[in-house]
């Protein structure tokens, strides 16, 4: 018997759910949207799906629900996952741990994602974003970035566009770290194509992901729609080069809806493409000079959103900044037996510990918190002087 309502989450209930969230993709004029009102109206995908004609006509759209009616008389969900899988395509839902946990938050998170390579739990995304006609200056800028936040173990989130997300993807991989493309296309559909190779490389460590079923092209509306996902995965936005009328700045403006910190990337007074950026300065983003400008106002955030999420310290999967949760860590305690009254660089922490390098900025800011050390100017840390 047919009954409205929300579904147990067991293993094999999630699967069942992600197979029909596909099916439902797979109908015409069926995009994140509408899919995420049917599951809020019947409980899940899977009691839309299987409602009666009556049920279903009460959403109001005669064509809608008779193409649905048809549709799914046709359907084979599971022949459908299996195309993915031969595409080399997996897909995540909001209720499966790896989906991405800030995005999870958000009331319009897509219920359905696709994605190419690696996704894992509680890890956690900062964006580059900019103009497309970068100079080289703004490529500079956002590969050295790129590469520094892969290095302190943040995952670089961009849309592989040419310019400025080229080079962020780019720094990431450089860095040996992972990075994230959000696509405004199916993950069959490559735009600009000349990062074809780009993206490949992208998917061994890190991963394509994109809201839209394969066989849906990059088109001009699509675009928003992935900003808004580049800014909801992510803990903060830094954009590095934007005119004006920059899109980079919608990315912002979804940033700031979602709550995220917003950087800017100052550049030449009489550069077109730094003059969004000076703008966002004006407005009230941080200022960002080097990495340690991002890193002690995005870590704490980041911190208390994923224990909310996660379940606080009986969260399962613990994120790369469980250790404030322990004031008395080992580790602080590895970097306090590493310190001494001569400034110490921040990379130099990171060589002499055996600490993930993730961790080091984190447990720094905590230290400090504690008043056990200062941090000097050009990311140089000693141990504090108490009375």
């Amino acid at each position: 018997m047919w009954t409205r309502g929300g579904i147990g989450m067991t293993e094999n209930n999630i699967r069942d759910e992600k197979l029909i969230r596909i099916a439902f993709h797979s109908i015409p004029g069926v995009g994140s949207g509408r899919l995420r009102n049917l599951i809020a109206f019947f409980g899940s995908a899977l009691n839309a799906w299987q409602a009666p004609e009556k049920e279903l006509r009460k959403l109001g759209n005669e064509s809608w629900v008779q193409a649905l009616i048809q549709h799914r008389s046709q359907c084979d969900p599971v022949q459908m996952e299996k195309e993915l899988t031969q595409k080399e395509i997996e897909t995540v839902i909001p209720e499966e741990d790896h989906y991405p946990v800030l995005l999870r938050e958000l009331a319009d998170a897509p219920p359905l994602l696709y994605y190419k390579g690696k996704l894992e739990p509680g890890e956690q995304g900062i964006a580059i974003v900019g103009s497309r006609k970068a100079t080289p200056y703004g490529r500079a800028a956002a590969e050295f970035l790129g590469k520094a936040l892969a290095q302190h173990g943040f995952v670089v989130v961009s849309g592989l566009a040419r310019g400025i997300d080229t080079a962020a993807h780019k720094g990431a991989l450089e860095g040996k770290g992972k990075t994230w493309a959000i696509l405004g296309s199916g993950l069959d559909h490559f735009y600009p194509p000349e990062n074809r190779k780009l993206a490949e490389q992208i998917m061994l460590e890190g991963a394509l992901i994109s809201e839209f079923a394969p066989g849906v092209p990059p088109e001009p509306q699509f675009f928003p729609m992935r900003n808004r996902i580049i800014s909801g995965v992510s803990s903060g936005v830094i954009v590095v080069e934007a005119a004006i009328r920059s899109g980079a700045l919608i990315t912002v403006d979804f940033a700031l809806e979602q709550g995220r910190e917003v950087f800017a990337v100052p550049g030449p007074i009489f550069s077109e493409q730094s003059k969004g950026c000076h703008q966002l300065l004006r407005q009230g983003a941080k200022l960002v000079e080097e990495v340690g400008d991002i890193l002690s106002e995005v870590s704490a955030e980041f911190s208390d959103r994923c224990h909310e999420m996660l379940g606080n310290e009986d969260s399962k999967h613990p994120t790369i900044l469980d250790s404030k949760q322990n004031k008395s860590s080992p580790e602080q305690s590895e970097i306090l037996s590493i310190l001494s009254d001569l400034p110490l660089h921040i990379d130099q922490i990171v060589l002499q510990s055996s600490i993930n390098p993730s961790l080091v900025a984190l447990l720094l800011l905590e230290l400090q918190l504690a008043g056990e050390i200062e941090q000097l100017s050009g990311q140089r840390y000693v141990l504090a002087h108490k009375c």
